[in-house]
């Protein structure tokens, strides 16, 4: 395997994390990431040596849900999907107090809107800088920005609600 397949091969959890804020339900989230590594391979000559390799892909990603969502002509549905309601239910995973907090984080992400959901979940959760957030959303960074202030306040103001 050569250093940009294992790099991809490397990348699998992270697009599937992606892929999961983008289509929020399991099977969909699992189709988009095999379209995204088939995309990316195919389109391999495109990938400039010496750039980032997970930008690129999250990129390709973004666009073929987009591309996927128009052609199905519906929104996405918000859910909490199987396999991860079972991982945090597994006692050997998380603590209860953990696993609680963990779906409630999870029900909150499904409740944004999905431009503040994919901010947060390309900053905070994968990481990403500003920068190569807006450029994989194809956005200005102060929008970017914007929409991930807003984003965390809707979070926090929707957790601290539950709390009550």
């Amino acid at each position: 395997m050569d250093p940009f397949e294992r790099e991809i091969v490397e990348l699998l959890p992270r697009l599937r994390r992606f892929a999961r804020a983008l289509a929020g339900h399991m099977a969909d989230a699992d189709d988009l990431v095999q379209l995204t590594v088939e995309r990316a391979l195919a389109r391999r000559s495109q990938w400039i040596a010496g750039t980032r390799v997970d930008s690129w892909a999250m990129r390709i990603m973004k666009n073929a849900w987009i591309d996927e969502a128009r052609s199905r002509g519906r929104k996405r549905l918000t859910a909490l999907d199987d396999d991860f309601v079972e991982r945090v239910a597994d006692p050997s995973v998380a603590s209860q107090d953990m696993r609680v907090e963990a779906i409630a984080i999870r029900q909150a992400m499904g409740r944004l809107p999905e431009d503040q959901r994919l901010a947060v979940a390309l900053v905070l959760v994968e990481g990403l800088s500003y920068a190569e957030a807006a450029e994989v959303l194809e956005i200005p960074a102060g929008t970017l920005t914007s929409r991930l202030v807003r984003g965390r306040m809707a979070l926090m103001s929707d957790l601290a609600g539950q709390e009550a």
